[in-house]
Order: structure tokens, then C-alpha cells, then sequence
């Protein structure tokens, strides 16, 4: 299943060059996310009832074309991958105009983290089961640790 949000592109979410900025894209698909998210039965009274949040490890963007304001733009959602536990999941966006030009794609993986410990945490009981039978698109896979690793990127301080 593909979820699909329509926005329109406001005056705010233009950038210097008047196309629509990145951070436009992030706040799209964020919204985006977490619309389907509460739609499948992780709204913020469950999320609150079980101490638990979604984190971002990380967003690619991929541009194809400039948009404009005036038009409407449509966002979609693909559960592209998750871990056996639920711990991490891999969402695909992709950005359509408003006569269904692909104009931007993103991949996303992020996990859940224990409100209470702010550590990551897989998925239990009624939470794991709605997960794991959420629909995936036709490219899903299993994630594990190491997927999670793969452009390995660590911190350098300052000191």
C-alpha cells in the first residue's frame, strides 16, 4: 500500500531561489509519516500509553525537479523495510506534482526509542503486530543492526 498526503506549497516554503527548500521536503514527509503512522494505530495516545517515540537516523534526498508554489504537491509513504523486532524501520517518500511528475525521492530509516531510558527498543505484543502486518512495498526487506550501519558516520568532537 501506498499512503499519499497532499500540501500545498506555501509562500513559507520556498527558499531564496522561490522553488520549494529542503526543509520543505523534511517537514512534508515528516507530516507525512506520521499521519500514516496514527492511521495505523500509532497515534500519540498509544505512542504515550507505551513511552515510546520514533527517531530519525537518517534522510537522502534525491532531486529530480524544481517545485513551485501554485500547484499542489502529493507526498507518499512505502514501508520499504523493518527489523524482526520492530526496532528499525525504512520508509521511501516520493514527491509527485499535481499530474503525477516524480519529482523528489527520499529513503528514511529511523527506530523507536524508550521514552524512559532514551534508548533504542524493539517492538512488543500488540505494537510488534500491527507493525509487522503493516503493507510493504514491493522492494522491502528484513533490516538488521548492520543495515543501520552502512554509511557509518561518527562523531568528531570538538576537544
Amino acid at each position: 500500500m501506498t499512503y499519499f498526503k497532499e500540501f500545498e506549497v506555501r509562500w513559507s516554503d520556498l527558499d531564496a531561489n522561490r522553488h520549494m527548500a529542503n526543509s520543505a521536503y523534511t517537514n512534508f514527509m515528516s507530516h507525512t509519516r506520521m499521519a500514516f503512522l496514527m492511521e495505523m494505530g500509532f497515534d500519540h495516545r498509544t505512542l504515550v500509553k507505551h513511552h515510546i517515540g520514533p527517531v530519525v537516523f537518517y534522510e537522502h534526498m534525491y532531486y529530480f525537479k524544481e517545485v513551485f508554489p501554485g500547484k499542489p504537491i502529493k507526498v507518499s509513504v512505502e514501508v520499504a523495510g523493518m527489523s524482526e523486532d520492530g526496532m528499525f524501520f525504512e520508509f521511501h517518500h516520493n514527491f509527485y506534482t499535481a499530474d503525477g511528475k516524480n519529482v523528489a525521492h527520499c529513503e528514511m530509516m529511523g527506530g523507536w526509542i524508550s521514552l524512559e531510558t532514551r534508548k533504542l527498543i524493539g517492538l512488543e505484543g500488540e505494537l510488534l503486530d500491527k507493525f509487522m502486518h503493516f503493507e510493504r512495498s514491493p522492494d522491502f526487506r528484513i533490516l538488521t543492526k548492520e543495515d543501520t550501519r552502512k554509511f557509518r558516520k561518527l562523531p568528531k568532537d570538538l576537544a
